[in-house]
């Protein structure tokens, strides 16, 4: 084989050993635990896709789907999220949280995984993880905050998916957008993504625990407060950009106990936001 053609494949990558399935599962899937089964894909479109087909199906809770590359990843508003083969963290959740949790307290699921997920890399990696109202993971690398991970939660029927995307070893030249971070970038102790992974799904696991427990509610379960704790959005001058072509420009001040964002606007007016993206402020000239 040529140097070429070894530069050419995406299974050449020595950094980047493939994930073990077995030792996963091993590790993860116990009778009395929430996951029932962690299946790794080598490639798949979207395990978001993948997995909410299979809830239709009548999966059961706790299903797992890892893909080693994802050709088709998706983020909020059908943004696409690509990355070369085993540089990342893809993967896909199956909840059924109905028995419990009441239907209005489900979309604290994606505010869940960003809680679990930045404790857990807090641990594991070593780096700490910014939370963007309502789904982004944020990076700190040279200096500045980039995004380096994004959560995307799908309701079908009773279930709900959560995926969560995670840049873990991208170099400079190989990040979508200059904006971009990884772990790799932000100095992590490790990018071994086995422990990784692991320490993610225990996270998860231990979060969802505690907040099914409580009925799903926020507040008793400590998942506000430690959502709020690590929010780079509050305190914030933003601008929400919502449905219709709207925004609103204010200083994020709360995440209330429906997970929407609370706004202090100008004239003393309190606004909330229950869907929308949302853009960090840095000078007046952002807030056009």
């Amino acid at each position: 084989m040529s140097p070429s053609d070894t530069h050419g494949s995406r299974w050449n990558d020595l950094d980047r050993p493939p994930l073990n399935a077995e030792a996963l599962r091993r590790a993860l899937v116990r009778p009395d635990g929430l996951w029932t089964s962690v299946e790794v894909v080598p490639s798949t479109g979207s395990t978001n896709t993948d997995l909410v087909a299979r809830a239709q199906g009548g999966a059961p809770e706790g299903a797992v789907l890892v893909a080693e590359e994802q050709t088709a990843g998706r983020g909020r508003l059908d943004r696409t999220w690509t990355a070369p083969a085993r540089s990342g963290l893809f993967l896909s959740m199956l909840f059924r949280p109905g028995e419990r949790v009441p239907e209005a307290r489900w979309g604290w699921l994606p505010l869940l995984a960003g809680v679990a997920t930045a404790a857990a890399l807090a641990r594991t990696a070593g780096v700490d993880t910014a939370l963007k109202w309502p789904n982004d993971l944020l990076l700190t690398v040279a200096g500045e905050e980039r995004k380096s991970g994004g959560i995307l939660a799908e309701r079908t029927g009773d279930a709900v998916v959560v995926g969560i995307g995670l840049n873990v070893s991208l170099r400079d030249e190989e990040l979508p957008v200059p904006a971009a971070g990884s772990l790799a970038l932000a100095g992590a102790v490790t990018v071994d993504r086995d422990p990784l992974l692991r320490a993610l799904l225990r996270s998860i696991e231990q979060w969802y625990g505690k907040w099914r427990a409580a009925d799903g509610d926020p507040a008793a379960s400590g998942l506000q407060e430690a959502y709020a704790a690590g929010c780079a959005t509050l305190g914030r001058r933003v601008r929400a950009e919502l449905p219709g072509g709207r925004s609103a420009v204010g200083e994020a001040v709360a995440v209330d106990g429906d997970g929407r964002l609370v706004l202090s606007m100008a004239g003393g007016v309190q606004g909330v936001v229950a869907a929308g993206d949302i853009v960090h402020l840095r000078a007046a000239s952002e807030e056009e």
